[in-house]
């Protein structure tokens, strides 16, 4: 297995699972995203009956650019001992997905609570679920441009144009407890004064 310190080559980011520590409760495969719906039917067969969420990464720059993973549990479907139960099979199911084709099949058939994980990935990824029986944003406005989760997204959002600075208002921009100090503490005492000098009785004290 590679050194956690083994750097990234040729511009792409390695692949995390492989140099992550290993987990010692749960299994970890990998699948291309052609075997994902046999894959996730044979391991839901085999007693992993219970999806326990999904989760998207984007590792830009490497490629594929973006991972899903599917956390699944299997749970005793017999009388089991505690320790048994207290020790379920975990298994994370990761497949990585390209930007260019950023489409998976959809699990809601196999399990209905993908409904809403897959719409949050979609919504905060761009990533699609062909099948969902419901595609559409989850968090952001339907009108929201772009996905905020994605590395490449712009930090104050997709404005065109710098949002400006709230002005101050009044007294109650100053926050509980330390009072502000330096040009904020400056800037509020000046505009302060100036609504204090402009104020009639009973608007300002």
């Amino acid at each position: 297995m590679p050194s956690p310190q083994q750097p990234s080559i040729a511009g792409s980011a390695i692949d995390p699972t492989a140099v992550r520590p290993e987990i010692a409760d749960a299994e970890i495969m990998r699948v291309a995203p052609e075997a994902l719906y046999e894959t996730l039917v044979a391991l839901r067969a085999s007693g992993c009956t219970m999806l326990l969420d999904i989760g998207g990464v984007d590792y830009l720059p490497r490629e594929p650019r973006f991972d899903v993973v599917y956390h699944l549990l299997a749970l005793p479907a017999v009388a089991a001992t505690a320790a048994a139960i207290g020790t379920p099979r975990r298994v994370r199911v990761l497949v990585g997905v390209a930007a260019q084709s950023a489409t998976l099949p959809s699990i809601v058939p196999l399990w209905p609570n993908a409904d809403w994980p897959e719409r949050e990935i979609f919504d905060l990824f761009g990533i699609a679920f062909s099948g969902h029986p419901d595609l559409r944003r989850i968090q952001m406005p339907t009108e929201w441009e772009g996905h905020p989760l994605r590395k490449d997204y712009p930090l104050r959002g997709p404005a065109t144009e710098a949002t400006p600075r709230p002005a101050f208002a009044s007294k109650s921009n100053v926050p509980a407890g330390t009072p502000p100090s330096g040009k904020v503490a400056a800037a509020l005492q000046k505009q302060l004064a100036r609504m204090r000098a402009n104020a009639t009785d009973g608007d300002v004290r």
